[in-house]
């Protein structure tokens, strides 16, 4: 039954999270392409800007997601909001210094929560990545098409006999 209990908690806040977390992203995505390129004249406080605003939005969502989990932990477990929230932030972010520690019937949330941490970390470098190359490409490369069309009549004949091998 404990187990259950502890299966039940770590998928639902799992779930929450990643609605959090994909939400955010999504609504950060959105704001991202929809800053004007300027290809010619670079501006070097304002890209620095844009890529702060970004990185403190997604420091705001890995907040949201620890306060979440810390949240949970003091309904469950911890007896205070400061090793509620100490705990889950070491826990979100893979340091686990163990000097708080959950009582063992809800030991198995602390893992779920580093696990969502990773993956959380990853989606945010690729928002952070997104933004960069937005700035500095000024056009994404997932918006070019997946095959060029061949330009000269010797690039025609060489996918014409790859075809006929493939």
């Amino acid at each position: 039954m404990i187990f259950l209990q502890q299966t039940g908690a770590a998928v639902l806040l799992v779930l929450i999270t990643l609605t959090i977390q994909c939400g955010g992203a999504a609504a950060l995505i959105i704001w991202i392409r929809s800053i004007p390129r300027e290809a010619q004249e670079v501006r070097v406080f304002r890209c620095a800007a844009l890529v702060m605003q970004t990185t403190l939005a997604v420091i705001i969502l890995h907040g949201i997601v620890i306060l979440l989990w810390a949240s949970c932990y003091r309904w469950l477990c911890l007896p205070s909001w400061e090793s509620a929230f100490y705990f889950s932030a070491s826990s979100y972010a893979t340091v686990g210094y163990g000097d708080v520690i959950l009582p063992s019937k809800w030991r198995l949330l602390g893992p779920f929560e580093s696990m969502v941490g990773m993956l959380m970390a990853g989606v945010s470098i690729g928002l952070l990545f997104a933004a960069v190359t937005h700035l500095v490409d000024g056009e994404s490369r997932s918006r070019l098409p997946v095959h060029a069309e061949p330009t000269n009549a010797d690039e025609i004949r060489i996918r014409q006999r790859r075809r006929c091998y493939f």
